[in-house]
């Protein structure tokens, strides 16, 4: 019972997959479908073998607003009317039909006329064949003009309709090079910024059809020119307020652009502290995917947090150093328009070198026409530092060589910009190590006074040694039975100096090192 459950469920649910997709995949109405544009002559091909007998054929149209059929032409052997959806330029490409079965029709459409067309022949009085073919219009816009200015936006819009009439609309360039598309339903916007006179030529729209057709691809070409002499002038640029900010060099920071949406950006950058005029540093164009970068701004790239560069949202990505500071101008383009975005930028450094008297550490800033003020400070707060100046931007504070508890530590740099924004330098100076008075060995060279004060308990060690090498020598000196009294004598002298008389008799030594308790440790020496 419960296998034929299953069984019921599985085929039941085969049967509504198979309905749904049906119903999905449903095929156009439609067996051909010509593209056209307005004011282009067209032919709707109605082709059939030479027919014998009495022949008649009527064309009829359907808009794609109403759903009825009205009648356009109708005509037969004898004679040829017209009917209400008909237009002054409609007729039969060949009147002698009949006999060479070529039923198509010819006309200047306008946009009102797109839609369904059927071409109905009728043999006998009987319906012989139905043809129906569905007509679409193209719409190609190109701004500003077919005559372009240098340095502006073309813009190339092919639309057409109705949209389900194809299924896809690509443009070429001259050189016969795919353009990046904006696609929407019927078409696309491509866009070639800043136009150069390079670019001029003949561009090819490319229109494909949906379902039955039997032409694959519709071409469509424009003549494109670019003007020798007059350059685009973008008088529409909206400013945002100026961002002022610090930083420290090799420290990645954001540099701002309008959160706009844009064709291209270009970024300009005039350098700190000078009147030099602005230069172009980068520029990157996402219709063409092309990037233009300065050498001197290698570090810089269009990798900010809010960068999608290919979607047209633009944000920078720098790590600076010094010199890169400045005024930065990002500047968005859309169409005609202009979005602009200044950052006035202050780089902040500390460097450190020794002087025969003193660590000198200088604090170096550019941008200076945004700084407020710039000190020095110790981590001690109550230690009052003396700095000067050796030049614009440039302060210094020396901290004596050998440092103590009170000189090191850390050193502060601060840069307080007049907006009230501080950014800091920290230099670490550090004590030295401390000596380690068990060895026996040092690294460096000692003082002097140091040197005869430490020698002093080596010295006392080694005299309280002396006469426990004599008395061991001694010993061992007398177990050697083929050595003479004077030679055990002069082995003394030599070994132990001023007290070489002390033991003249090795039986006085065996005595003086008799064990004096139980853990003497001249015990083994006696065995």
């Amino acid at each position: 019972m419960e296998f034929r459950w299953l069984l019921f469920v599985l085929i039941s649910s085969s049967v509504v997959i198979i309905t749904k997709s049906q119903t999905t995949t449903k095929d156009p109405d439609w067996s051909d479908v010509v593209v056209t544009m307005v004011g282009t002559e067209v032919t709707l091909p109605c082709v059939d073998w030479p027919l014998m007998g009495s022949v008649s054929i009527n064309w009829k149209m359907k808009s794609p607003s109403v759903d009825h059929w009205k009648l356009v032409l109708s005509a037969n052997e004898r004679q040829q009317f017209s009917g209400a959806a008909s237009k002054a330029s409609m007729r039969l490409v060949d009147s002698n039909f009949q006999e060479t079965g070529d039923f198509s029709l010819l006309f200047v459409p306008k946009m009102e006329d797109k839609g369904r067309y059927s071409c109905l022949i009728i043999q006998q009085e009987k319906k012989l064949r139905e043809k129906i073919i569905l007509l679409a219009v193209l719409t190609v816009s190109i701004f500003p003009s077919a005559t372009l200015p240098q340095h502006s936006t073309l813009r190339l819009m092919a639309d057409v309709s109705p949209a389900s009439a194809i299924s896809e609309v690509t443009w070429l360039s001259p050189g016969g090079t795919p353009l990046r598309l904006a696609k929407r339903t019927g078409g696309g916007v491509a866009k070639l910024p800043q136009i150069r006179p390079t670019d001029q030529g003949v561009y090819i729209c490319q229109v494909y059809p949906k379902g039955n057709s039997s032409t694959h691809m519709f071409p469509f070409t424009v003549d494109l020119r670019v003007d020798d002499i007059n350059v685009a002038s973008f008088t529409n640029i909206s400013h945002s307020t100026q961002i002022s900010m610090a930083s420290l060099t090799q420290t990645p920071l954001t540099l701002a652009c309008p959160p706009k949406r844009g064709d291209y950006v270009l970024l300009f950058w005039k350098p700190p502290d000078s009147r030099n005029t602005t230069t172009l540093v980068y520029g990157y164009d996402r219709w063409r995917d092309r990037t233009e970068q300065s050498k001197t701004h290698a570090q810089l790239s269009l990798d900010g947090p809010l960068s999608t560069p290919k979607e047209g949202f633009f944000s920078f990505l720098l790590s600076p150093g010094l010199n890169d500071g400045g005024l930065y101008m990002c500047e968005v383009f859309l169409n005609d328009n202009v979005f602009s975005q200044r950052t006035l930028l202050s780089i902040l450094q500390v460097k450190a070198r020794h002087s025969p008297s003193a660590l000198v550490l200088t604090c170096q800033y550019t941008e200076r026409s945004q700084v407020k003020r710039v000190v020095w400070s110790h981590q001690n707060q109550s230690r009052t530092l003396k700095w000067s100046s050796s030049g614009p931007g440039r302060l210094s504070t020396e901290v004596p060589l050998s440092p103590t508890q009170d000189t090191a530590g850390n050193y502060t740099c601060t840069m307080l910009l007049r907006n009230g924004q501080a950014v800091k330098a920290v230099y670490t100076v550090k004590l030295p190590p401390k000596e380690n008075t068990e060895s026996t060995t040092s690294v460096s060279p000692p003082h002097p006074e140091s040197n005869s004060a430490s020698l002093l308990p080596s010295l006392s060690a080694l005299l309280l040694l002396v006469p426990l090498v004599a008395a061991v020598a001694g010993v061992l000196l007398w177990r050697q039975k083929d050595i003479s009294r004077r030679g055990i004598e002069q082995s003394l002298s030599h070994y132990s100096g001023e007290v070489e008389n002390i033991y003249e008799n090795p039986e006085d030594v065996r005595q003086d090192l008799k064990p004096r308790g139980q853990d003497d440790v001249y015990e083994e020496l006696d065995r």
